[in-house]
C-alpha cells in the first residue's frame, strides 16, 4: 500500500478530479473544432481563476501522451518542432468548413451506409459545421412534414432520450 502525504499547497483529490473533467472538456472541444464550447470552457475557467490547475493537468496529459507515443529523444524533438512552429495567435480552434459535407452525410444516412457515416464524422476536422449543416437540413425539411408529424418525432426523441415522459397524444389520433 502506498501512502501519500498531501502538501499544504497541493490540490485536494476532489479538486484534482474536477480539474481533470474541465481539462477533458477543453480538450474535446479543441480536438473537435468546437469553438463555441472551447470559448465557453475557457470563460468558465477564467471566471473561476482555475486556469493554473487546468493548465497543469493539460500539460500532464500532453506529457503522458508524448511519453507513451515516442522514445524520450524522439519525443523531445517532436516537442521542440511544435514549439518552433507555434503561431503568434493561438486563441482560436482551427476550423475547416469545406470538409463539413452535411449533404453527403444525409445521403449516407438515407442509404444506410454506416461505414461511410462513421468515416465522414471521423474525418471531419470540425464537427460543429457538420452538425450545423444537419440542423439546417432538418429545419428545411420541417415545413414538408404533414401536420403533426414534427410533434410525433419530438415525442419519440423525448421517449428515447429523456426517459418516461407524460403521454403526448398522437397528432393523427381521431383523424
Amino acid at each position: 500500500m502506498v501512502v501519500t502525504e498531501e502538501l499544504a499547497d497541493e490540490l485536494p483529490a476532489e479538486a484534482v478530479e474536477e480539474a481533470k473533467a474541465r481539462a477533458a472538456t477543453l480538450l474535446l472541444a479543441f480536438r473537435h473544432g468546437n469553438q463555441l464550447a472551447y470559448d465557453d470552457a475557457l470563460d468558465r475557467l477564467f471566471a473561476e481563476q482555475a486556469e493554473r490547475e487546468v493548465t497543469t493537468l493539460l500539460v500532464w496529459i500532453a506529457a503522458e501522451a508524448v511519453r507513451k507515443a515516442y522514445a524520450p529523444e524522439v519525443g523531445d524533438r517532436v516537442l521542440r518542432g511544435l514549439a518552433r512552429r507555434a503561431p503568434a495567435d493561438t486563441s482560436s480552434v482551427a476550423i475547416d468548413e469545406q470538409t463539413a459535407d452535411a449533404a453527403r452525410l444525409l445521403e449516407a444516412v438515407e442509404a444506410g451506409e454506416v461505414a461511410v457515416v462513421r468515416s465522414m464524422v471521423a474525418a471531419t476536422a470540425d464537427t460543429t459545421f457538420l452538425l450545423g449543416g444537419l440542423l439546417q437540413a432538418v429545419a428545411m425539411m420541417l415545413p414538408l412534414l404533414p401536420e403533426g408529424e414534427a410533434r410525433e418525432v419530438v415525442a419519440e426523441l423525448r421517449r428515447r432520450h429523456c426517459g418516461p415522459a407524460p403521454e403526448i397524444p398522437e397528432a393523427r389520433a381521431g383523424a
